[in-house]
Parts: structure tokens; sequence; C-alpha cells
């Protein structure tokens, strides 16, 4: 199979200093609307990429659930692959990737762990089967088949059956990535991107264009 030619011509809009926000969260929540209201599929999935304590990185998709002045808000089991590389390594970067509107947000930053009232708040957001499913998976540990995992959730469904609340599993939380530096690219002709990083300068942010 040949993918040397596949390739798309960008061209839909530019981005220059002008059009930013003094800040990169407004910008990024201007941008995160400007998604929704193109009605584009999951908006808010996002690439989470950590790095294990040994230096071998690892990326997978999440939906991204807050964003605010503390930073990117996600979900997980915390004894997952992704929790226990957090552990060990707080330091991960997030990928938005919209390319219908072809443009990308990159986040890089710090994780921390959010507080247990904030992760039951969200957890009781959820739909029932999610909730349960929490429980009845042992995230990114190896399992013999998908009849095992029916099972494990039958066993946690004839234990807490269709009513009452759920509670939060004891492995189940959440985390904060504080950035400190959001990219913001938009797809230009010829592949002369636009690329405009936010950094961190101490207490404010500094922003500077860089080559495609």
């Amino acid at each position: 199979m040949d993918l040397s030619g596949l390739r798309e011509e960008y061209g839909r809009g530019g981005l220059d200093l002008p059009d930013l926000a003094d800040d990169p969260i407004e910008m990024f929540e201007r941008w995160m609307r400007q998604s929704v209201d193109a009605g584009l599929h999951e908006p808010n999935a996002m690439v989470v990429s950590t790095v294990s304590a040994d230096g071998r990185p690892s990326s997978r998709t999440m939906l991204l659930k807050g964003v605010g002045p503390g930073g990117f808000v996600f979900f997980t089991n915390r004894a997952s692959r992704k929790g226990e590389e957090l552990a060990a390594n707080p330091h991960c970067a997030l990928l938005f990737p919209w390319h219908p509107l072809e443009r990308q947000v990159r986040v890089e930053g710090v994780a921390t762990a959010l507080e247990p009232g904030e992760v039951e708040a969200y957890f009781r957001t959820r739909p029932r089967g999610a909730q349960l499913g929490a429980w009845a998976s042992a995230q990114s540990s190896p399992v013999d088949s998908r009849a095992d995992l029916a099972a494990a959730y039958a066993r946690v469904h004839d234990r807490f059956g269709d009513e009452g609340p759920v509670p939060v599993p004891p492995t189940w939380g959440g985390y904060r990535v504080a950035p400190e530096a959001v990219e913001f690219w938009q797809g230009q002709p010829s592949r002369m991107h636009d690329r405009l990083v936010y950094r961190r300068d101490g207490e404010r942010w500094v922003v500077e264009r860089l080559a495609p």
C-alpha cells in the first residue's frame, strides 16, 4: 500500500499574533467552541502521551472533561498504565486533532491528581453502565477473553443492581494538567503552516511563532 501520495492542501484560514487571546486557556476555549459549533465528532477527544520511569513513551485517545485556569482535566483508572506512568513522571502531553478545521492544539504540562470530592462529583454524572464498567475493568491488565470481561461486568451488576448510588472505585480518579506550553497550529498552503506557541515565563505567558 503506497501512502506517499495521500495529502491535502490546507488553506481554510490563517493564524497571526493579533488573532490570539492573552491567555492560552481562553484561546483554547475559543477554538473548542468553534469545533463544537462546526459539528466535529467528539471535539473533546485528545491524545494523551505519558512516559514511563525508564523513558518509554505511550499514547492513547481520551476525552477532555474540563478546562479552566488550572489546566486540562481528564478521568481514568489510576492503576492503569497511564496512571502508573504519571505517578512516576507527571510530565505529559496532550494533542487535540481537529482535522476538519485544519487545526491542532498541542499541550505540554504537568499532571496532578484531583481531590476525591472533584472525582466523585464527576463520577456521579457518568451513565450507570460506565460507573459499573469502572468497577468491572482492571484497566490495562491482561484479560483472557471478552467472555471474562462480560462475566466481570455481570458480577458488578449483581453487586450494585439497577438502583442506588455506585461508589467510586478505589483506583479510579482524575488529573489536571497544568500547561507549561500550548501550541496552536493552523494548516496553510504549501505546508507553510501557522504555529504559535504560548510558553510559561514565571507568572506570565510569552508567545512565539515556530517554523512549520
